[in-house]
């Protein structure tokens, strides 16, 4: 093909290099959804899939994908054509394929986050970009035996519905049931953490850390994706046209997950509306160079809907865990993608033909591929799991990868992330009492600045009191204001979670009923002397008061004695400012 397009052309490159720029989103996506204590192992999985995969795919993976026929049509013939016709190799092809297995390797570290080993995540990442991608991929996009003509037609995935998505999603599944959910996810009827299905009684929900984070990544999969769905067009106009229906069945897809969120939970779920996006994506991807305007809309309705029941599905009562929905979105919506070619492909869907020609092949097709799928993956977890090990231990997991598999205290800076208490005793089988120890003090031996003289305090008849007071974030600055203006200068403020008599609310994050029984809180310490605590407490009073539930609480404490570090001041004069 001339100019720009086709399989040597620019834009079928540049659209390769859109598609390998996804590793960003899906990395972004997986660290936003799962918790702060293993952003760093998840950013290395997503790095490290491309790197070992890139290497294997060179090795043995194109040429089962690129290679000539054998077997009928089921393998490629493995060659050292890349590294003996350098010069006239298919690069163009070659890195196309290439990024697109990085892509199906990639979306099995979502739903196995926070809790597989990192070597586990390598090695069988190099197991389906050596062999598992490329065999599949070869009988729809190598020249096998699902290119040629069955009933009159043949097998459509444009861009990877089934060869990349629903193959990705199958993956998840099987890891994800043969690696067990996170600790604590799913409870027992005496609402301790259990692993086996059959004892879940209650599911709990482990909401992401970042929910921005996890925004940023949609947005860069869906900018990459026309880049995905369109590199291979063959002009101009098929580009446009599959710009156009991949960005209807998105936008229709996001606004069914919301409004089926909204109606279901009586909010807009943000987290689940964001997987909408994904799923539309995931399944206009196969039929996209097919299908018009109105079969984009039917898609991406039905995969918005589904992508909500599906996560909840497998979640609440197959009891798998996912953390970021790659089952729901990839393994699910791969599948109805697939299918929808079936139905609203304008030449040879059910819709606009009423041949169901179309439709079984598709499913001919579906069958083998997650056949094939299956037999290979259940093989490598299960030698995964009796060999080097799969998942991590239950502390390594309570704590966090970030810290046992990369030596990483934390990806945000100054921020370590520190699990509970509780968890880490039930986890190592500590005795119970130990769980209400204080934390051990550190004491100081030595000073290396020499002692500052003492200085005795001018009213040391004056009572030092402490005032804790803890309310809603949103009374802050009135609270503030109203201390300074009675003369209170030193403020200590901290963010906390904690409840009262309000005992928190229930809220829905992903379809799993969250009880967020600890609020955001602020808490804001103040010393006085000078200032009488009375009128310490009237003014926190006045401030802070509306008559309902939540308005907070005021604690008032003696104090020992007060010191200045600076000057060795104690006592009252410690608490007095310097010009006065």
């Amino acid at each position: 093909m001339d100019g720009i397009f086709g399989s040597t052309g620019v834009w079928f490159l540049i659209g390769a290099i859109l598609v390998w720029f996804m590793q960003a989103g899906f990395a972004m996506v997986e660290t936003g959804f799962t918790r702060a204590k293993n952003a760093g192992n998840i950013i290395m999985k997503n790095l490290l899939d491309f790197c070992l995969g890139t290497i294997v795919f060179i090795l043995l993976g194109a040429g089962l994908l690129m290679g000539e026929d054998a077997l009928f049509g089921l393998v490629g013939i493995p060659n050292l054509d890349l590294f003996t016709n350098f010069a006239t190799y298919d690069w163009s092809t070659f890195f196309f394929n290439l990024v697109f297995c990085a892509t199906c390797a990639t979306i099995v570290s979502g739903a196995m986050a926070e809790r597989t080993k990192f070597l586990s995540y390598c090695i069988y990442s190099l197991v389906i970009s050596a062999v598992v991608y490329p065999i599949e991929a070869h009988w729809v996009w190598g020249g096998g035996w699902l290119t040629n003509e069955i009933l009159g037609v043949t097998f459509i995935d444009f861009a990877g519905s089934a060869l990349i998505h629903m193959v990705g999603g199958i993956t998840s599944f099987i890891g994800a049931l043969i690696l067990g959910p996170r600790w604590g996810k799913y409870l027992d009827k005496d609402g301790k953490p259990t692993p086996k299905r059959r004892e879940v009684k209650y599911v709990r929900a482990i909401p992401g850390h970042n929910l921005t984070v996890g925004a940023l990544g949609v947005f860069i999969l869906w900018f990459c994706w026309y880049g995905f769905n369109g590199a291979a067009a063959t002009d101009v106009a098929q580009l446009a046209q599959i710009l156009v229906v991949t960005t209807v069945a998105t936008a229709t897809a996001t606004i069914s997950t919301m409004i089926f969120t909204w109606i279901k939970n009586k909010k807009p779920d943000v987290s689940m509306t964001l997987n909408g996006s994904l799923a539309g994506l995931v399944a206009v991807t196969a039929g996209c160079a097919v299908v018009d305007i109105v079969g984009a809309f039917f898609i991406g309705l039905i995969a918005g809907i589904l992508v909500d029941v599906a996560v909840e599905v497998i979640d609440k009562k197959i009891h798998v865990d996912d953390p970021v929905g790659a089952i729901a979105v990839h393994g699910v919506n791969g599948l109805w993608g697939t299918i929808a070619c079936g139905l609203f492909s304008t030449s040879t869907g059910l819709f606009y033909t009423g041949s169901f020609n179309q439709l079984a092949v598709q499913l001919l097709g579906i069958v083998c591929i997650a056949a094939w799928t299956i037999f290979c993956m259940v093989i490598v977890f299960q030698i995964l799991k009796h060999t080097v090990g799969l998942r991590a231990s239950k502390i390594e997991e309570i704590e966090g990868l970030d810290k046992h598999e990369h030596g990483l205290p934390s990806a945000y800076a100054d921020f370590t992330p520190v699990p509970l208490a509780a968890e880490i005793i039930e986890a190592e089988g500590l005795p119970a009492d130990l769980a209400m120890a204080e934390p051990a003090g550190v004491t100081v031996t030595d000073m290396s600045a020499p002692a500052m003289p003492a200085v005795s305090a001018s009213e040391e008849a004056v009572k030092l009191s402490k005032v804790v007071i803890v309310t809603k974030q949103s009374k802050f600055e009135d609270l503030k204001q109203a201390l300074a203006a009675i003369g209170v200068t030193g403020l200590t403020v901290t963010q906390v979670l904690g409840c009262g008599v309000q005992k928190g609310a229930s809220e829905y994050y992903r379809g799993v009923k969250l009880d967020i029984d600890l609020l955001p809180k602020v808490k804001v310490e103040v010393v006085v002397s000078k200032v009488p605590v009375a009128e310490v407490i009237a003014a926190a009073r006045k401030a802070l008061y509306t008559g309902h539930i939540g308005d907070g609480k005021i604690f008032v404490y003696d104090v020992e004695d007060v010191v200045r570090v600076r000057t060795g001041e104690s006592g009252y004069d410690a608490l007095q400012d310097e010009e006065n």
